[in-house]
Order: structure tokens, then sequence, then C-alpha cells
């Protein structure tokens, strides 16, 4: 086995270290839990036939008198989301496939699942951020009934699987497998969308024009194709050994699919402290798994929006994970993939060009992850550089990944890497810290100086943008957007004005303690800035005019001001009432109060 790099290692004893006390606190917790035997013989009489009642006949009697075990089925199914209509089905394929291994399943709970795609720049999108803790909070709710002696979590989208993840850890005792649905067939060219919205954002292209390219790259159950938040929740499941090998993008609906949703079901039956493999999920997410998962995100050029989960999945076990890990680990690791909107090729190509198995053989081969890391597969993440196929008689077989990238243009080898250090950088300075995706912007464009133009809204840019106002050089600093002031949405609808007017030649960046979408796309943007605005951080402090400095491959945000006016200049204010009713945002008013700043997961639950 090759030797583990030596910025790897460090980073993950000094994660472990600094960890110590709350993750033995929660290892703890979690195996004082542990039921020997079937979860539900320990409920009352009146309680057990409650959680029965419903039943089929045959299974009613198997969960009554049987000594198998019973499998949670937490699903965040709804036929909104293209990326989990195809779950319709899961259930019953669970269910059934449960009963051929000699165990029994129910549906112990649904939880939310909002699509960011619908609520983009809508007022819908100041609660996804706090979905994800509805959601955490709604896992633990279906796992309450005490019925279960392992789960599995159906879910893919942007928030959705960080929540079921931190929910999952809650009842760390239960072992746990994450079945995905895959994303969809490839539709129209992402970077061909791209570019019918920009034209659109110039009134060159009509809204039917626009409608009916959204309606080509969005066209069928799955995921979207591109490389945003919910395709690298996916990876992520896969690196830290949540997946089944090579599960991760396999598309809805076809018989590989469905046979590796059965293999899954009869892998978290196994995985039981009723047999001999007993694997609880708090035990699987460790330090290591955690740093896997990091490094698969700059590996790949994952989304920015992961440099806030991870920490939030990280402390529902127990593990301290900083920003200063990912900029540490961000030095170390080479970055292996262009996917939209880092390169033109799509998910499917990815996988098509050797995937996850390709990936974690290149990483594992070059020292730079924990191969030994435990999965729901097997012993180690080594065993993950195969992937399945379906023999005659329909059944998976594995193969071993290939050796060499079928296409090096979208997957690379760690020798030969898209660039020597990975797609997310962390800026520090004096407007406080941010994360940038360096991956999808050109080189030249990794440092931007130019004076602030600041805005309180995405809809006040896009008014300057229409009336002309921007035709320069400028860095736009949109503030007020952090999780205190208004849930941290996602600012995507800023993209196309700023996209049009880079590709007139100016220099223009975003500064912003909001966020982007996983496709945060070629505009360099310093985001997540914390302390933010409403907690009185110092971009509330910006004037236009100001000369704002973003320098990602120095890792710095500044703001150059000479020393004394900057320490007496006031802090702008904003107000934000508007954005806290309506939509249902009165009801998150506790959320915005007691939420935590973006460096320590911008979760309403204590950071670790």
């Amino acid at each position: 086995m090759t030797d583990l790099n030596a910025r790897v290692g460090e980073v993950t004893e000094r994660i472990a270290d600094r960890s110590r006390a709350t993750r033995r606190a929660y290892l703890d917790r979690i195996d004082a839990a542990v039921a020997k035997r079937p979860a539900r013989k320990r409920l009352g009489c009146a309680n057990f036939a409650h959680g029965f009642a419903a039943c089929a006949p045959g299974e009613k009697e198997t969960l009554r008198d049987g000594d198998g075990p019973n499998l949670a089925i937490v699903t965040a199914y709804n036929d909104m989301l293209s990326a989990h209509q195809p779950f319709a089905r899961f259930p019953d394929i669970i269910k059934e496939a449960a009963r051929a291994a000699g165990g029994s399943a129910q549906v112990a709970g649904g939880v939310p699942a909002m699509c960011d795609g619908v609520t983009q720049g809508e007022a819908g999108m100041e609660l996804s951020l706090f979905s994800r803790d509805v959601i955490a909070l709604s896992t633990a709710v279906a796992l309450s009934h005490d019925m279960f002696d392992a789960a599995v979590y159906l879910g893919v989208c942007d928030k959705i699987v960080p929540g079921l993840l931190i929910g999952a850890l809650s009842f760390g005792h239960l072992p746990a497998v994450f079945l995905p649905a895959g994303p969809m067939p490839s539709g129209l060219p992402n970077d061909e969308k791209s570019k019918i919205r920009q034209l659109f954002a110039e009134g060159k292209a009509s809204r039917a024009d626009l409608l009916k390219a959204e309606a080509e790259a969005y066209h069928a159950p799955g995921t979207c194709t591109f490389y945003g938040t919910a395709n690298t929740n996916q990876m992520l499941m896969e690196i830290m050994g949540l997946h089944l090998p090579g599960a991760s993008f396999v598309n809805p609906n076809t018989p590989l699919r469905d046979a590796l949703t059965i293999l899954g079901v009869k892998r978290a039956l196994e995985l039981t402290a009723l047999g001999n493999a007993f694997t609880p999920i708090g035990h699987v997410i460790d330090a290591r798994a955690v740093v896997n998962g990091v490094i698969g995100l700059h590996a790949t050029g994952g989304s920015t929006n992961l440099t806030i989960h991870l920490i939030a999945m990280a402390a529902a076990a127990g593990i301290a994970l900083r920003w200063e890990d990912f900029a540490d680990l961000a030095e170390a690791t080479p970055l292996l993939t262009r996917i939209y909107p880092n390169g033109k090729a799509d998910v499917n190509h990815f996988h098509a060009a050797g995937g996850m198995g390709l990936l974690i053989r290149e990483l594992s081969e070059a020292g730079l992850l924990h191969a030994d890391a435990r999965t729901v597969w097997g012993e180690r993440l080594a065993d993950y550089t195969v992937e399945p196929h379906l023999d005659d008689a329909g059944e998976i077989c594995w193969r071993p990944s290939p050796e060499t990238s079928g296409d090096p243009n979208v997957l690379r080898g760690a020798a030969e890497p898209f660039q020597a250090t990975g797609g997310l950088r962390v800026l520090e300075g004096r407007l406080g810290r941010a994360v940038i995706k360096t991956s999808a912007v050109a080189p030249e464009r990794h440092v931007i100086e130019a004076p602030a133009r600041v805005f309180h809204s995405q809809e006040e840019l896009h008014a300057a943008f229409r009336a002309g106002e921007l035709d320069r050089d400028f860095v736009a600093v949109v503030r007020f957007q952090g999780p205190k002031a208004i849930g941290m949405p996602e600012l995507h609808k800023l993209m196309p004005p700023l996209g049009v007017l880079q590709d007139r030649g100016h220099k223009v960046a975003l500064v912003t303690d909001g966020r982007l979408s996983g496709a945060s796309g070629k505009v360099p943007a310093a985001l997540h800035v914390t302390p933010e605005a409403a907690a009185g951080g110092a971009i509330g402090k910006i004037r236009n005019g100001d000369v704002v400095r973003v320098d990602a491959p120095r890792g710095r945000l500044d703001v150059i001001v000479d020393d004394e006016v900057w320490a007496n200049r006031g802090h702008a204010e904003a107000d934000l009432s508007r954005s806290h009713v309506g939509m249902g945002r009165e009801l998150f008013a506790a959320f915005r109060g007691q939420v935590g700043a973006a460096d320590e997961g911008a979760a309403i639950f204590s950071a670790a």
C-alpha cells in the first residue's frame, strides 16, 4: 500500500487531536445504544403493536414474531425534483429485497426536499440552507420509533444528503447505506445552456428561447448532469464509504440501478448488530472518512457548498473540521476532473471515462486517500476500485475499474493533473474569511483588484446592469445575504450579468456573505464571507469605490483603505424585514437567531 501523503497525515492527525473529547463522547453515546437483539423487541406491547399494525399479512408476523433485522427507509421522495422522482419505486424494491434476505423494511418517515433549481432567485431560496437542518430533525423523528436495526437513506440533492447524514449520525449506532437514484441522461450541453442564459441577460434571446434551452438541459428523471452540489454529494457518499462501489452515477430506472439498490439493502441487513459484520455509521464516519471527503472535493473541483456542509456533517459525528483543514489539503491535492462548470463534460461523461473507481485508485496510489478507511462495503476504501456490471443472469458482478481514463479531457491520473492544487481555496484578510472555487475560473482571473460596487440584494445588481451602470471593472459586493440575515440563499442569478460583463473584457469579481450553487461559473467569487454583515462583519464597512482585492493564489481577501479611515468607519445597516415574512420565512426566525457562522457549518446545532 502506498505511503500516506505527509500533509494528508498531518491534517488528519490534527483533526483527530482537536476532536478527541467530542469524538470520545459521541462514540460512548452511540455504543451505549447498540441493541444485540432486534431493537423493536425492547418496546412495550402497546408500542410494538402500533409499530406493525398497518403491515400486510406475512410482514406483520415477521415483525411481531421474527428475530430478523428490520430496516428503516428514510426517504426524500417527491415527484417535483427530477433527482428524487425515481425514489417512488424504491420502497417496494427495498421491502421485497429485505424479505428475500430474511428481514423486513418499513418507511420510517419522509423528509422535505426542496429544489434549488425551482427556488433559485426566489423567496423560497431563503429557506434552502435551513432545510438541511429541518431534514436532519425530520430524520431523527423518523428513527425515533426505535423499531429499526439499520437504515437506508434515499436522497440526492443539495441540502438533502447533508441533512440525512447529520440525522443518521445522531443515530450513529445504526448501520446505514445511502441509496442514490443517479443522474439523468445527457441533454443539451451545459455550456450551450449557459450561453443562452447570457444571451437572455443581454436581451439577445427571448424567454421562449431560454425556456427551450432549459427544458432540453433538464429533461428527464435523475440528477441534473452538471457537477453542482447534488453530484458532489454523490461523489462524497462514495468516497466516504456510504455508497456501494460505483453506485453514484448509474442512470435511474435501469436494471443495473435496481440491482445496486437491491444489493444495498442486503448489505444494510448484513451490517446490523444481529449479524457478523456489524458496522454502525458512527464508526464509518471518522476523521479518515472526513479527510477523504475533503480530498475528493478538491480533486474534482466540487461545490463550494460542501465547505459548509462537510463541517456540519463532521460535527454530527463529534469531529471538528475547520476551513484551515480545507486550505491545507487543497495544497496537497491535484485537480483530476473537468466537469461542467469546470469543463464541458457532464457527470455521465465522467462516469464513462472511469468514474469513481478510477478516481479513488488514482488518489489512493498517490497516497492522498486513507485507503484503509472503513466503509459499508468492506473493511477499507481500497475495495472501491471496482465497478459493477450485470452478468447474463442479471446478477451484479465486479470488475476492476479502468487503469487509464477513457477521456483525459474529463478525468486524468494524479501524475498528469489539470492543475497541481485543488479546485477550492480559502481566503483570509481584512474582510474576514471566505472560500473561492478556482477550478472553473481562468488562471488570469485568479487575482482581481477593482473598485467596489455595493448591493444589498440580487435585484439591485440586476437593476444596475440593466441601467448600464456596470460596464466597467468592479467588484460586486453583495452583503446581508448570510445565514443570520436572510438564511444565506444561493445567488446564482448574479452569474449571467456578471458573465456578460466579464466577456466584454472587464475585470469582474463577486464578494458576498451569501452562497452560490455548485455551478457557480467562470466569474471569480469570494463566497461565504464570515463574519457576515448581519453579525457585524467587516464586509458591512465597504463603501462604493473602495478598492477590493481578491487574490486566490495568495489566499487573500482585502480592501485597500487607509487604516485610520477604516478604523473610524461605521457599519452599514439594512432593512431585512421583507425577507423575514412570506413564503414561510416567518416560521424560521428561530433558525436565523440560532444559526452559527459559515465556517462553523452554518447550523442551528452545536459545533464540535
